[in-house]
């Protein structure tokens, strides 16, 4: 297998470069058929999940390809879904690099891009080029620069542009990196936005004749208290799925770095527990009301079946990928199809 000579060679470079360089790779590398050297596999256990039938329940997390990019290289990797983005609606360059740091000795990653991306247009431009027609979710947030006060329109203005060519959205509240946005999951901020996406989502669903889902996207670091709170706002709205979770604040797990003091959210094998915790309550407080994608810390097979056994009913991976490859995707599928009663 090739995975780890690529991941030392990438590795050897910076991180933001070898990540652009890898993405532009990415869809030339199908056509030459190397994700099958690189150990993937497309493995077929299908579960339908917010009315849709998913061909395995292991997909790709948000903000590895936030521009739509690199679809047709990622899907040959094994992923059951892919969700791009996050994408807001006018470009933004994000936060002054460097941004991206990695912790080997640890399996994880610290972040501060800052919701980078080339706008909703561009987006959908590479898209509709693609030649890809598998399950893609489209992420969405609101720029840096619009106050909280105007998110509403711009996650209404994102949701209107991508609800044709999604097969569900994701409503992004959680990233640590635009500042203030992780209020937005509280109180009267969740519930107005939450009303007024839904309200447009059945204007959009009589427009297009098709309904597309809609999933809320939450932070690793909030309470007990908070994560009850968030529950019952996405049962109230009649939501229909919640993504757990986005990176943390926290920096337990990688104490013993020098890098456990840069700014940005950690990724990767230390989110672990804080994922399954916030899964587990998730899970007690909606009572299946709505399914759980659950995401954070999935490094081998073992952790995608523990997300599964704690409530999620389907799981993405990041920053495991990057460490791993794509053998960690067959891996992760095995691992959940070898649970009781699947």
């Amino acid at each position: 297998m090739l995975y780890p000579l690529t991941r030392s060679l990438m590795f050897s470079l910076d991180a933001e470069y070898s990540h652009n360089l890898a993405l532009k790779g990415m869809n030339l590398a199908a056509i030459l058929g190397l994700p099958k050297l690189l150990g993937a596999e497309k493995l077929y256990a299908p579960v339908e999940v917010m009315g849709i039938k998913f061909p395995n329940p292991v997909g790709l997390a948000a903000g590895l390809d936030k521009n739509g990019s690199a679809v047709d290289g990622l899907s040959n990797m094994g992923f059951g879904f892919l969700e791009v983005g996050t994408v807001t609606p006018k470009a933004q360059v994000g936060n002054p690099k460097p941004r991206i740091f990695r912790i080997p000795e640890h399996n994880a990653i610290i972040n501060r891009m800052g919701f980078n991306n080339d706008g909703v247009d561009a987006l959908l431009t590479n898209i509709d080029k693609a030649r890809f027609k598998g399950i893609l979710g489209i992420n969405i947030g609101k720029n840096k620069d619009t106050p909280n006060e105007q998110a509403n329109a711009d996650y209404l203005y994102c949701l209107r542009k991508v609800y044709s060519r999604a097969s569900y959205i994701t409503v992004n509240l959680s990233s640590p990196n635009t500042p203030g946005l992780r209020t937005l999951q509280f109180g009267e901020a969740l519930n107005s936005l939450l009303e007024v996406l839904k309200n447009e989502q059945a204007k959009q669903a009589l427009l297009h004749d098709k309904y597309v889902p809609i999933a809320v996207k939450i932070a690793p670091d909030l309470t007990e208290e908070e994560i009850a709170m968030v529950a019952s706002s996405l049962k109230t709205y009649e939501m229909d799925g919640v993504i757990a979770t986005n990176t943390t604040l926290s920096r337990q797990g990688i104490e013993d770095s020098p890098l456990q003091h840069e700014a940005g959210g950690l990724s990767g094998a230390p989110v672990r527990n804080q994922s399954i915790r916030v899964i587990r309550t998730l899970a007690r407080e909606l009572q299946g009301r709505l399914p759980i994608i659950g995401v954070g810390g999935i490094s081998e097979g073992f952790d995608a079946a523990e997300k599964i056994e704690a409530g999620a009913s389907l799981v993405q991976i990041y920053t495991g990928f990057i460490y791993k490859g794509p053998s960690l995707i067959a891996e992760s599928v095995r691992a959940i199809q070898s649970l009781p009663g699947r």
